[in-house]
């Protein structure tokens, strides 16, 4: 047993049903093809071949992959950023963004069945304070493991055996939607703490702006607006643009950064309460501050990694977080609860805008095809890029 992955041995789990399609199947082989990088080797993803999962024990299901994200996390992990392979190996597989199926459940498992449509969350915990809470996304240790990207092998694979615990179900009629539920339950966990934050005063926001238009982006967008928020969602491309179509179907408004800068949105739109960063470059931060408004709070969910600098006037950004009683803060992963937030919100986007969501997922690529998926993911035309292991 490596981590929660349980791949030692030959299997022979019988699959009794293709859920997807109601096609039979045969049994499992004895190994199977992943996407596996070497952590810190640019360069280094390829396929390998790895041992089928063993069949799940007490409190753990085997799930099929049906879906698994490409992000630029992937990305970053391919280019030798970061990334870190379970103890014992000297490979990672990657994919932390999965929906799939149930195939098996061990003993004593009640809440899951066969059959039943899953996405996993990403972060393990270590025995914090916190993550002893379930509050994993909050460790204080730091010594925690996350699929696919730090300590556990991830999700671009077949197959895969993981606690019941770390599983969260989809409704069937959500299943075009379901390998969207990871980047969703960033954007919950950050409007989460931004209600938390600002419980600190009476507080009434009307308008909030979200800074980038890739999936989390665009998630966020739909998340402010079934909350009832004037929505701004400001990207670099001019319209007319395909994700300006995506914005405007949910109720926002798309503005372009070459007509309005992120430092002069506050000018433009008046009193901004909540700014939400999904951009992918620190420097929009501290651009963001200049157009928070009095009492207003930034949310930043980029992880950048790199060395960029920028030269901040620091008196400027102090006196208006300092007079303004602005807050800031950053946001990372998520717990159980942000994903079943996720899931009811998905039901709430299909029902006030029947197959926009959908949309974000551009491009669909088998698991063999996984350079040109990555590829494809570094492309500004692509919003979501998936590889599609349902066949």
């Amino acid at each position: 047993m490596r981590g929660c992955y349980r791949c030692s041995g030959t299997v022979g789990v019988p699959c009794s049903e293709r859920y997807e399609t109601g096609e039979a199947v045969v049994q499992q082989a004895d190994r199977m093809q992943a996407v596996a990088v070497t952590p810190g080797r640019a360069g280094s993803a390829r396929l390998v071949e790895v041992p089928q999962p063993a069949a799940p024990g007490p409190g753990e299901a085997l799930v099929r992959v049906l879906q698994a994200g490409v992000c630029g996390t992937d990305v970053e992990i391919t280019g030798g950023l970061y990334g870190a392979a379970p103890a014992g190996d000297d490979f990672l597989i990657l994919g932390h963004e999965s929906f799939g199926v149930v195939e098996d459940v061990g003993p004593d498992v009640h809440d899951l069945a066969p059959g039943d449509y899953v996405a996993a969350m990403v972060r393990h915990p270590d025995d914090c304070p916190n993550c002893r809470r379930g509050e994993w996304d909050m460790c204080i240790k730091g010594d925690y493991r996350e699929r696919g990207i730090r300590g556990l092998h991830g999700f671009m694979r077949p197959y895969y055996v993981e606690r019941t615990s770390h599983l969260v179900l989809v409704p069937a009629a959500r299943r075009t939607l379901g390998v969207l539920m990871e980047p969703l339950s960033i954007v919950e966990k950050g409007l989460a703490q931004i209600a938390r934050i600002q419980d600190r005063m009476h507080w009434e926001p009307t308008t909030a702006v979200v800074l980038g238009a890739g999936p989390i982006g665009l998630l966020a967008t739909a998340v402010f607006r079934v909350s009832g928020y004037r929505t701004f969602t400001v990207a670099r491309t001019p319209r007319p643009n395909s994700r300006a179509d995506l914005v405007e179907q949910m109720g926002a408004v798309y503005l372009s950064t070459q007509e309005t800068p992120v430092s002069e949105l506050g000018r433009a739109l008046g009193q901004i309460d909540v700014i939400l960063e999904a951009t992918g470059n620190g420097a929009v931060a501290f651009e963001a501050v200049h157009s928070l408004g009095t009492n207003g709070i930034l949310c930043l969910t980029s992880v950048t990694p790199g060395d960029r600098r920028v030269e901040v006037p620091a008196d400027t950004v102090n006196m208006r977080l300092v007079l303004g009683n602005m807050a800031v803060f950053g946001a990372v992963n998520a717990n159980r609860s942000h994903f079943e937030q996720g899931v009811r919100h998905l039901e709430m986007f299909e029902q006030l805008w029947p197959g926009v969501i959908a949309r974000l997922i551009t491009h669909r690529f088998p698991l063999a095809d996984f350079a040109a998926a990555l590829e494809q993911q570094q492309d500004r035309e692509s919003i979501k890029v998936v590889l599609d292991l349902a066949g």
